[in-house]
């Protein structure tokens, strides 16, 4: 089958021939209809972090049809519309009992520890397998995996409530996700802050009061139009020392900053006005499995729609997924892209 793998750290991804997967007892084969390309993928692709072997098959946003099923597999039969958990989790580990299962001991990720979603086809442990609703598209399911649920637990972590405040920094698939959710969850004014155009006018047409932070100090901003009082929770979904220092200054008394994108670089936090305050800076790490059975619920109920976040498609091919990592890697991207094998 065909795969576009990384053979080489800090290099551009390749087309490759190689084995069609055959699923054990306890595994599926699906055919996939779509993967999503993730900001996460360029960081594995450039060293920011680590995979477990070379060469490997980048990819975790995953949703396809079962074309095979293992002996031991019951939930499942040929044909299903499904989507993938992109954690392989064992179960049985005392973070898996307790429902943590994004910190499995035995843990692995599809895409970054075994082999991904940019490829035909992939065989993966029926335990991460969700039925997709006939509502919900391939595309849509595949970024929902990561980006959705992504948002879904960083809600979650930061316990936002109804009647409260929300400051998104970064409008991308994750950002569009946050917003919808949060709409859905009862927020109440819901700031978008980014410096792309385009992305803030669809934060507007959505319902969100945009903020351009190359026109404007977003903290001052924020602060203007809440009269000094701040946001309840903001999430920080970029990855960088500035919006983490600008997510942490507009909270206001008791508020909640969501870390949720990846960077190495080091950030000052002010600890007088974090302690006089009572802020709390949260890290959200992945998301539940308990999680994603919600999240295809308010996908059916049409409280979550990504067609504002699915807005370019290429096929499988090596040059056309370095295209998409070399725009994201430049924060130039457009929202999600999908790749239809």
């Amino acid at each position: 089958m065909k795969a576009v793998q990384l053979i080489e750290v800090d290099k551009d991804l390749v087309n490759r021939e190689v084995p069609k997967p055959e699923p054990k007892a306890d595994e599926v084969l699906i055919k996939i209809k779509a993967a999503g390309i993730c900001h996460s993928d360029v960081h594995y692709r450039d060293g920011v972090g680590s995979v477990g072997h070379l060469p490997i098959t980048l990819g975790h946003e995953v949703a396809g049809v079962i074309e095979e099923i293992g002996p031991n597999v019951t939930r499942f039969q040929k044909g299903d519309r499904v989507c993938v958990n992109y954690m392989i989790t064992c179960g049985k580990c005392h973070f898996c009992v307790k429902g943590s299962e994004q910190f499995c001991e035995k843990g692995k990720m599809i895409g970054k520890d075994v082999n991904g979603g940019y490829a035909e086809y992939i065989s993966i442990p029926s335990r991460g397998i969700y039925k997709l609703p006939d509502s919900v598209s391939f595309d849509h399911a595949a970024v929902m995996m990561c980006s959705t649920a992504t948002s879904l637990h960083a809600l979650k972590k930061t316990r936002l409530q109804p009647g409260e405040t929300l400051a998104i920094f970064g409008f991308g698939g994750l950002g569009v996700s946050a917003f919808q959710l949060a709409k859905a969850f009862g927020a109440r004014d819901i700031y978008a802050v980014d410096i792309d155009p385009v992305k803030l006018k669809s934060a507007k047409e959505m319902g969100a009061i945009p903020i351009n932070a190359k026109e404007s100090d977003p903290v001052e901003k924020i602060m203007e139009l809440t009269n000094g009082i701040g946001v309840d929770v903001a999430l920080e979904l970029v990855g960088l020392p500035q919006t983490l220092d600008q997510g942490t200054r507009v909270l206001g008394r008791f508020g909640r900053l969501g870390l949720v994108g990846i960077t190495r670089d080091l950030y000052k936090v002010d600890s007088y006005e974090a302690i006089c305050k009572e802020k709390e800076i949260i890290g959200c790490s992945d998301h539940l499995l308990s999680e994603l059975s919600m999240l295809l619920d308010l996908a059916d109920q049409g409280k979550i729609d990504l067609t504002h976040v699915v807005t370019k498609y290429v096929p499988l091919d090596a040059d056309a997924i370095n295209n998409v990592h070399h725009q994201l890697k430049a924060f130039k991207a457009d929202f999600r892209t999908v790749i239809k094998p």
